[in-house]
């Protein structure tokens, strides 16, 4: 969901490009301006380009100019370019809240989320009022898995926008994934007291996947993904109910239709790989984890695919350095140094092996003592193929 505007040039910007208009090449770089704001508005984004750039040529450090030549970028999906022009504009203006939010929205529709998240955290800091960058930041945490953040974030908002559903959407969803169920719900009665909808129904899932109570929540977002196939997240979360069904071709096809709405999907990328690399298509299964790994950077649960992949491959040292990162990173990660005792056996470092197995076991106690009888609930679909988190928690979390 994106919520911020882009910007054209304002009056202030033409009088700059008008200035000493009894000069002829300033009376025609200002009429070169003034084509581009108006092929811009009329849609012809791509006959706007070229004349930005002829203006910009001479006047290199008009800050209207090169924002819009950034909106002109993002709108024909060269993002890359977007941003780039947004930042030489800060360089020129670095107080201009409205060129950091544009670039913020280009890192986000680029699928660089924490980049994303860095410059709205910036605007939010100087313009706490801004609903739009509120909003757009909230999003991307919640894209990010971080539901803490989403609820720190909005709850101060939550009385005073009390009929604003897509705040109740980002809110009663972080709170749902959090294991707030109850305080969720109230904000999915909310939605819900607006007439039936698919953003109704998938946090209704959500809240049933929470309870592990699969069947309940496969209908629910079977229901959300009817209402409206391109609801983000939808299929992916549908996806993951199927699997927890023990419908994995369906599964299959689910996260693929999530992957049609949104490619860089994290969810849909992260279990397409899991179940490729089930299949033993490797190429396939790496390929997904990198591209999850690219929309999360660090994430811990992917890393261990990846290295886990790698030593099924035979890539010894790759899942070397790929296991002991995670455990250095996240020491109580016990699935990691499981893998990692067996690679080093396979490379003849009894010692080594022997230290992780010693961990292994201290770490196996640790977990019998917080929860004597605990075993994993993820079901035969899952079984070896868990995807852990450093808190030590088997189950994958929404």
């Amino acid at each position: 969901m994106v919520l911020a505007g882009l910007a054209l040039a304002s009056a202030a910007a033409l009088a700059v490009a008008q200035a000493a208009p009894q000069n002829p090449a300033s009376a025609e770089m200002a009429s070169v301006f003034a084509r581009a704001v108006e092929l811009q508005k009329a849609g012809r984004v791509a006959d706007a380009i070229p004349e930005y750039q002829r203006f910009l040529a001479l006047q290199p450090h008009n800050v209207e100019a090169r924002s819009n030549l950034g909106a002109a970028f993002a709108a024909e999906g060269r993002y890359a370019e977007a941003i780039e022009q947004y930042q030489q504009a800060l360089q020129v203006d670095e107080s201009n809240l409205q060129v950091r939010l544009n670039m913020a929205v280009a890192f986000y529709k680029a699928a660089d989320l924490p980049r994303a998240v860095a410059e709205l955290q910036k605007v939010v800091d100087k313009s706490p009022g801004d609903k739009r960058a509120v909003l757009l930041l909230a999003d991307c945490h919640l894209r990010l898995g971080e539901n803490r953040k989403v609820i720190d974030l909005l709850t101060p908002w939550e009385e005073k926008e009390a009929a604003d559903l897509a705040l109740a959407y980002l809110l009663g969803t972080a709170l749902i994934r959090d294991d707030q169920v109850a305080k969720g719900q109230r904000l999915v009665d909310k939605i819900l007291g607006r007439g039936e909808s698919a953003e109704a129904h998938l946090m209704l899932g959500t809240s049933y996947l929470m309870a592990q109570e699969a069947a309940k929540a496969r209908d629910e977002f079977a229901k959300a993904v009817a209402l409206n196939p391109k609801l983000p997240g939808a299929h992916a979360y549908y996806g993951r109910a199927l699997l927890a069904t023990a419908a994995t071709s369906a599964a299959r096809d689910a996260f693929r239709k999530e992957l049609e709405v949104n490619p860089n999907d994290f969810e849909a990328n992260l279990f397409l790989g899991v179940l490729a690399k089930q299949q033993l298509e490797n190429d396939e299964a790496m390929a997904r984890f990198k591209k999850a790994l690219s929309v999360r950077p660090g994430d811990l649960g992917v890393r261990y695919q990846i290295g886990s992949l790698q030593l099924l491959m035979g890539d010894l040292e790759d899942a070397r350095a790929s296991l002991e990162g995670i455990v250095k990173d996240a020491p109580k990660f016990l699935e990691a140094h499981v893998s990692l005792a067996t690679l080093y056996y396979r490379l003849k470092r009894k010692e080594d092996g022997d230290r992780e197995r010693a961990i292994v076991q201290q770490l196996n106690q640790e977990r019998q003592a917080e929860a004597p009888g605990a075993r994993d609930d993820l079901g035969p679909v899952y079984r070896g193929e868990i995807l852990p988190r450093p808190d030590g928690a088997q189950a994958p979390r929404p």
